[in-house]
């Protein structure tokens, strides 16, 4: 569904991706592991239009999307939660949401969107109306992750949705992944811990200083004692 072909990405001189190659499935969970700074945000960034490759080629469904405006990309259904959540602090819930909405004119579908997000997301429903700044850490990533849904994405790019949360929260967060990827949502997931992202994914790729060297099915790469050592911390 979705390739990634010997791409180069740079940083002013710094060689930050490495020809990286990559295929995700469709109605599969991919998941990027690696230290942190291996270029698993970079590789995300540079599928969703937000960094351009200096070569290489990124194809969607069969067609080039390589150096294409992130907006663009969006409306083909590949939709970023980015690091961070980088929710609108200053707007209510509903606002935030309905900017995930931004480029759709079908009302009534954008309206049973909002109502399948509040479903999935009860917390949001109860403060649909606070401002997205006052919610805990938790509940800003299923902010993020319920505006991205709102964009109707074929593949949802998630970056880091675990960071900073409490291990009970989570849980939920990992449990809502597969519970989207259930309904038909492919899912390419960059996350550092390790353990749970390769719990829920069908196949992972192991990224060290901006080249992939390992991948496999996510099981496999669970069960391997050079990854349990270097990621699993046992």
């Amino acid at each position: 569904m979705l390739k990634v072909e010997n791409i180069d990405v740079y940083y002013g001189a710094i060689h930050a991706l490495k020809g990286i190659s990559l295929d995700v499935e469709e109605g599969q969970i991919i998941t990027l592991i690696g230290a942190n700074g291996a270029g698993k945000s970079t590789t995300l960034k540079t599928i969703s239009g937000l960094l351009k490759p200096k070569s290489g080629k990124i194809t969607f469904e069969g067609q080039d999307i390589t150096g294409k405006k992130a907006q663009d990309i969006v409306k083909l259904g590949v939709v970023q939660v980015p690091e961070g959540r980088r929710v609108f602090a200053n707007m209510s819930v509903l606002e935030n949401l309905e900017l995930g909405a931004f480029l759709r004119t079908d009302k009534a579908g954008i309206k049973e969107d909002m109502e399948k997000v509040f479903s999935r997301f009860p917390r949001l429903l109860e403060r649909k109306s606070q401002s997205a700044g006052t919610l805990s850490g938790g509940e800003q990533q299923m902010l993020a992750m319920g505006r991205a849904l709102m964009a109707r994405p074929r593949v949802m790019l998630l970056d880091e949705p675990s960071m900073g949360l409490a291990p009970l929260l989570v849980q939920d967060i990992f449990s809502i992944i597969k519970e989207i990827n259930a309904s038909g949502t492919t899912i390419l997931l960059v996350e550092q811990n390790a353990h749970m992202a390769l719990s829920i994914a069908h196949k992972a790729y192991v990224l060290e200083t901006g080249k992939i060297v390992l991948s496999g099915s996510a099981k496999e790469l669970a069960e391997s004692d050079e990854i349990r050592k270097a990621y699993l911390g046992h």
